[in-house]
């Protein structure tokens, strides 16, 4: 590099935005993610080694996924590659992928390849890269804000380890701003900049472990406050305000974040937290989800975690359904606001949902599920001729409307697969049973099977559709 274009790297350099410059030299200087990369690691020591395989980071934006890639690209003595997958297209992996083999057969030197945002690669490209990755002829470095095991091809990901980053801490956020305050070179210590403690706050507050927009949040202040009349720049509570704004709800109703909120609002609801609930439906709301996608959610749950206990709960879950068909939005928040309080303070059981299991794991045993002679329809000619309703009794000629009589498939000993729980309706049909069936049980008598708890809990999914 001669002078010209060194002086231009440096200008290029200090015209960064504070975040950019303020990125860590060292492993030493990153702040944050001691579970992932800190001493000790097995990310740290294969770094710290030059011994890296395929990788994949994954967080939200801000907690560090391009600061680690460049890190590594310092300790690394392979050929060092960076690629935008917004950009990038199959023949620039080509390209790539070229100048790897041929760098590796004239020096013995491997090529380590950064895609970030590699989540918007498609699947061609990413098939493009996996032969190659697979062969070790390029170690894959991947950064994403979405989940990569909806976004990521299974092949590639098999191939790679996947570290996922958290939004940094506040104690973090703080540090980082610190440090940017108080250095000199790279940050804003030549500027007699005095900071508040509330207006650090604020800042850690609203950017929601992103470092990048609290040391924005931060330049922004800095370089539009005027001096005071000592020459100080005081950056207050109220400049803080000014220079964050609210954040857009992060939603993707296509990704992780989709099926994590849907899955804590059902949880909510099922665990009787009716503020947790609204707090949820609301960020949904705001996010601008399909509200008939909650309602069935909710139709679902009215069923699968409350049945008996209230059947008035699955009326209510319909009719929000239905309402908000009507009505569309944003008047359909309504009623789902209503089904979400009522399901949400309703009594719970499970019962019905884990009799159906236990039934349906009988029928796959491969039981002799014959209909009993006596059941059989004998309403077409030639019925009776076969003997089909003989023996039946019919309840409602006896006292009461029943009468005890089998109505299991022959050779197959007495089942109990709904026992109801203790919970609001759901006692009186225990008491109901009880009194039927013969049975000295009382409502809220624990009742276990084979060791597995049935009544008043049970494996719960969000939707009894194999989402936990």
């Amino acid at each position: 590099m001669d002078l010209f274009s060194y002086r231009a790297e440096q200008e290029k350099r200090m015209n960064a935005p504070l975040a950019a410059r303020m990125r860590p030299a060292t492993l030493d200087e990153l702040v944050g993610q001691e579970d992932v990369v800190g001493p000790g690691t097995l990310l740290r020591r294969a770094i710290e080694a030059d011994r890296l395989t395929s990788v994949i980071f994954y967080g939200p934006p801000g907690v560090g996924k391009t600061t680690l890639a460049r890190l590594i690209a310092g300790y690394t003595r392979s050929a060092f590659v960076t690629l935008s997958a917004v950009t990038a297209g199959v023949a620039d992996l080509r390209r790539i992928v070229d100048d790897a083999r041929e760098r590796l057969g004239m020096y013995g030197q491997k090529t380590t390849l950064f895609i970030d945002e590699i989540h918007r690669f498609n699947k061609a490209q990413q098939d493009a890269l996996l032969p190659h990755v697979e062969d070790g002829l390029i170690i894959l470095i991947g950064a994403t804000t979405e989940n990569p095991y909806f976004e990521v091809n299974k092949a590639l990901l098999s191939r790679s380890q996947v570290f996922a980053l958290h939004p940094l801490g506040p104690e973090d956020l703080k540090t980082i701003a610190r440090r940017a305050i108080a250095d000199k070179e790279r940050g804003l210590g030549t500027m007699p900049l005095e900071v508040r403690e509330e207006a650090l706050d604020h800042w850690v507050r609203y950017c929601e472990g992103d470092a990048r927009r609290l040391l924005s949040a931060l330049e922004l202040a800095a370089l539009t406050t005027a001096p005071d009349d000592r020459g100080r720049i005081v950056v207050t509570l109220e400049v803080a305000e000014a220079s964050i704004q609210r954040r857009a709800v992060v939603y993707d109703r296509e990704g992780d974040v989709h099926y994590d909120t849907i899955s804590a609002f059902i949880k909510s609801v099922r665990g009787s937290d009716p503020d947790a609930a609204l707090l949820w439906l609301a960020k949904m709301l705001k996010a601008g989800e399909d509200p008939l996608f909650i309602a069935r959610r909710l139709v679902i749950l009215a069923s699968e975690d409350i049945g008996n206990a209230d059947p008035q709960g699955l009326v209510v879950a319909v009719s929000a359904f239905q309402a908000v068909q009507w009505l569309g939005m944003p008047e359909g928040r309504i009623p789902l606001a209503q089904a979400t309080t009522y399901l949400a303070t309703a009594p719970k059981s499970n019962a019905s949902y884990m009799a159906l299991e236990k039934a349906l794991a009988d029928v796959g045993k491969g039981l002799d599920l014959t209909v009993p002679r006596h059941l059989r329809d004998a309403h077409y000619s030639g019925a009776k001729a076969m003997g089909h309703g003989e023996g039946y009794l019919y309840p409602h000629d006896y006292p009461g409307h029943w009468v005890e009589q089998s109505y299991l498939p022959p050779g197959i000993a007495p089942r109990r697969y709904y026992r109801p729980s203790d919970q609001g309706h759901e006692q009186q049909i225990a008491r109901f049973m009880a009194a039927r069936w013969k049975e000295e049980q009382s409502p809220g008598e624990k009742r276990e099977e084979a060791g597995e708890k049935i009544t008043g809990g049970g494996k719960h999914q969000v939707e009894g559709s194999g989402t936990p």
